[in-house]
C-alpha cells in the first residue's frame, strides 16, 4: 500500500511539474510568435517605405528634367528683358516657383535616400547646443526647452546641414503639438543596439550607437497616426500649412546615414522621436570654409554635350554658349562615338548624363578615352550623385552636377572642371553649336 502511494505521489508531482514545464514552454511559444510577427510588421514596413521611396525618387528624377527647362527658359528670358520691366518680374517669379518646387523634390529625394550627402565626422553635442541657440524665438515663450546632453557622447558621421534640418524638423512637429504651451527636451545619449533590436529595424547593424531624442509634452499621436507618420505628403495639420515632407525628409536622411527612427507616443502624453545613428571612433572633421574665388564665368573651350532629353540638351547648349564655349551636341553615346572618330577637331570637356538608353556616361567615356585622351568630364543627372556611385555608375569625387541647374551654376562648375579661364585662347570669345 505504501508503495502505491508513494508511485501515486509520484506521479501527481510528475504531472504537475510536466503542467509547469508545458506552461513555461507555451508562453515562450507565444512571445516568439509576437516577436516574429512584431519582427515582420516591421519589415513589411520597412519594405512599404522603400517602394514609397522608390517611386518618390522616380518622380523627382523626371520632375527634375521639367524643372530644367522651366527654369532654364525662364532664366534666359531674363537676361534679354530690361531691369524695370514688368515681364521681367513675372518671369523673376517663375524662376522663384521653379526653385521651391525643386526644394520639394529634394525632399522627395531625401525620403527615398537619394539625396546628395556630404557626412563627417561630428560632435553630436556641439551640433544641438549650435540649433538650440536659435529655438527660442521659434518657440515663443509659453514653450520651455530643455537640454540633456551626455558629456561623453560619442561621435557619429552624418551630414551637418543634413542633421541641423533633422533637428529643426522635429522642433517644428514638437511645437506644432504644443499650441498651448509645455515642455519640450532635446536629449543625447549613447547606447547599444542589439541583434533583437535589429530584427524590428531592417538595414540597422547592431553595436554602439548615439541616440537623439526630441520629446514633448502636446497632444500625442494615436496609433493610426504613427502608422504613417512618415510617409510623403501625409500631415494632421492645415493644408496651407505644411507639405507633409518634414517628417518623410527626417526619415530618408537617417535611414541614408546608416541609423533608424522610433517613435513612442500616446494620446494626452506627448510624443518621443529617437534617432539612432552609429557611433564612430575617428576624431572629429573640422572643415574649413573655402576662400572664395572671383573669376570670369566666360570661356572658348570646345564641350561635348551628350544628352538624350531633347529639350534638356538645346537648354544645356544655351548655357553654355551664352558663356562663349563651342558646343558640340549628340543625343546619344554612339552619336559622339561617331562624331570623334569622323572629327580631328579638339574636345576640351565631354559634358555627358549619366542614364542614357543604350550606354551608361562612365561607360562613353571609357569608349571615347580610347579615341582621345586630352578631354576632361563633367556628368550631370537629375538622379542625385550619391545614387549615381551606389548603381555603380560614377565614382567617388567624380565631377558631378544635379539637375535642374541654371546657367551660372553650370558655368561655375564647368570652369572648376576646365581649371584656370582659357579665354587667354583669343580675345574675343566665340560660340557656336554642331549637331553630331
Amino acid at each position: 500500500m505504501a508503495l502505491i502511494l508513494a508511485f501515486a505521489v509520484y506521479m501527481a508531482e510528475t504531472a504537475h511539474l510536466n503542467v509547469k514545464k508545458l506552461e513555461a514552454t507555451n508562453r515562450e511559444l507565444e512571445r516568439e510568435i509576437v516577436g516574429r510577427e512584431q519582427a515582420e510588421d516591421a519589415l513589411r514596413h520597412a519594405q512599404k517605405m522603400e517602394a514609397v521611396g522608390r517611386l518618390a525618387g522616380g518622380v523627382a528624377h523626371d520632375f527634375n528634367n521639367l524643372l530644367m527647362i522651366i527654369r532654364g527658359q525662364a532664366a534666359l528670358l531674363q537676361k534679354n528683358v530690361g531691369l524695370g520691366s514688368t515681364l521681367r518680374r513675372e518671369l523673376g517669379e517663375i524662376v522663384r516657383a521653379a526653385d521651391q518646387a525643386s526644394s520639394l523634390t529634394r525632399k522627395l529625394l531625401a525620403f527615398g535616400r537619394k539625396q546628395v550627402l556630404q557626412p563627417r565626422v561630428l560632435d553630436l553635442n556641439a551640433l544641438i547646443t549650435q540649433v538650440a541657440e536659435v529655438l527660442p524665438p521659434v518657440l515663443g515663450e509659453d514653450i520651455k526647452l530643455n537640454m540633456d546632453l551626455d558629456p561623453e557622447l560619442g561621435r557619429v558621421k552624418a551630414d551637418s546641414a543634413q542633421l541641423e534640418q533633422v533637428i529643426m524638423s522635429l522642433v517644428f512637429n514638437a511645437r506644432e503639438a504644443m499650441p498651448r504651451g509645455g515642455e519640450l527636451t532635446i536629449q543625447a545619449a549613447n547606447c547599444d543596439l542589439d541583434a533583437a533590436w535589429s530584427r524590428f529595424h531592417p538595414g540597422v547593424q547592431a553595436g554602439p550607437h548615439v541616440m537623439l531624442a526630441v520629446r514633448d509634452t502636446g497632444h500625442g499621436m494615436d496609433e493610426e497616426t504613427q502608422s504613417h507618420l512618415f510617409e510623403p505628403f501625409f500631415t494632421t495639420k492645415d493644408k496651407s500649412k505644411g507639405s507633409g515632407l518634414g517628417l518623410a525628409t527626417v526619415y530618408g536622411t537617417v535611414n541614408q546615414s546608416g541609423g533608424c527612427v522610433k517613435v513612442s507616443s500616446k494620446l494626452g502624453l506627448g510624443t518621443t522621436i529617437q534617432i539612432y545613428l552609429p557611433r564612430v571612433e575617428e576624431p572629429v572633421e573640422v572643415v574649413q570654409a573655402p576662400e572664395p574665388i572671383v573669376r570670369s564665368l566666360q570661356g572658348e573651350e570646345r564641350i561635348l554635350v551628350v544628352e538624350d532629353d531633347d529639350a534638356v540638351r538645346r537648354m544645356t547648349r544655351e548655357f553654355l554658349t551664352i558663356k562663349g564655349y563651342t558646343v558640340i551636341e549628340a543625343s546619344n553615346a554612339a552619336d559622339a562615338i561617331q562624331f570623334v572618330e569622323s572629327h580631328d577637331e579638339i574636345i576640351d570637356l565631354v559634358l555627358t548624363d549619366v542614364l542614357m538608353p543604350g550606354m551608361k556616361g562612365r561607360e562613353l567615356v571609357e569608349r571615347l578615352a580610347k579615341l582621345r585622351s586630352s578631354f576632361k568630364v563633367l556628368y550631370m543627372s537629375a538622379y542625385t550623385e550619391d545614387d549615381a556611385i551606389d548603381i555603380g555608375v560614377l565614382s567617388p569625387g567624380t565631377a558631378f552636377i544635379e539637375k535642374p541647374f541654371s546657367p551660372d551654376e553650370l558655368a561655375v562648375k564647368v570652369r572648376e572642371v576646365l581649371g584656370e579661364n582659357g579665354a587667354s585662347r583669343s580675345q574675343q570669345p566665340r560660340s557656336h553649336s554642331t549637331e553630331a
